[in-house]
């Protein structure tokens, strides 16, 4: 049974150019755009008041954000290939460091953290997905190589241990990061993937896209479990309740 949202609110001229990612905390909606700022929207009160401001975040624009479970720890990734981390004390954000490994324009495309932010993972415009450990000074703890296709989606598993990457090939990948080894390449998508995502308890990966099916797969495995139909149109967004007994698509 579907189920009819109201809009609570708008907020009108957020950025100046076209927005490119949201990022939602427990009290704080975060948006980043192809302007140099990211801005930070207070979801305590009613209006949604913008909170704070991050001047000049990326010189060239910002294209993926992604936020840690517990709110406290951010990434962002610009057009230049910087990749920045953040982190978030009484609601008020700061830089706290930045992933520092030779990255040109277009090298980091997608980007996911881990739900304490412990991990940072990123894909490539030449399907190679890194994983680097922020508590460990930024270090890069894992370079892994798929079929050099784009690397448009990227998840990490609730505990850190598996990396999920999605292609435009339509090829979708798990890589096991206490191994360093590939997991699973996964069959049943044959157009690109816009977005992979991992089940809270990390048993199950769900993978959509433009073919505009939601493919679910047992992650131990790697068998291919059910195939979600319904849409009309490309899928850009996949997120599991906390329970994993639903998951929404948009």
């Amino acid at each position: 049974m579907s189920k009819q949202y109201l809009t609570i609110h708008t907020i009108d001229n957020a950025h100046i150019t076209d927005i490119f990612s949201l990022a939602v905390t427990p009290h704080q909606i975060i948006s980043a755009s192809g302007s140099s700022d990211i801005k930070i929207y207070s979801t305590i009160e009613p209006d949604f008041p913008l909170a704070q401001t991050l001047h000049a975040a990326h010189k060239l624009g910002v294209h993926h954000l992604t936020a840690s479970n517990d709110g406290h720890h951010l990434a962002s990734a610009g057009f230049a290939g910087d990749v920045k981390l953040w982190r978030s004390e009484e609601g008020q954000w700061t830089e706290k460091g930045e992933i520092v490994d030779g990255n040109k324009a277009g090298e980091v495309w997608a980007i996911t953290i881990s739900a304490e932010g412990q991990y940072l993972a990123a894909t490539s415009v030449d399907g190679r997905i890194n994983v680097w450990d922020n508590v460990g000074g930024h270090r890069k703890i894992r370079d892994f190589e798929t079929k050099g296709s784009f690397g448009t989606a990227i998840d990490l598993s609730a505990d850190g241990r598996y990396t999920a990457s999605g292609h435009e090939t339509g090829g979708v990948y798990i890589f096991n990061n206490d191994t360093g080894r590939l997991l699973h390449s996964l069959p049943g998508l044959i157009k690109a993937v816009r977005a992979v995502a991992f089940s809270p308890a990390g048993k199950l990966l769900a993978a959509a896209g433009d073919a505009r099916v939601i493919a679910l797969y047992d992650v131990v495995s790697g068998e291919q479990v059910a195939n979600l139909m319904g849409h009309g149109a490309w899928i850009f967004s996949l997120d599991w309740s906390d329970t994993g007994e639903f998951l929404l698509s948009g």
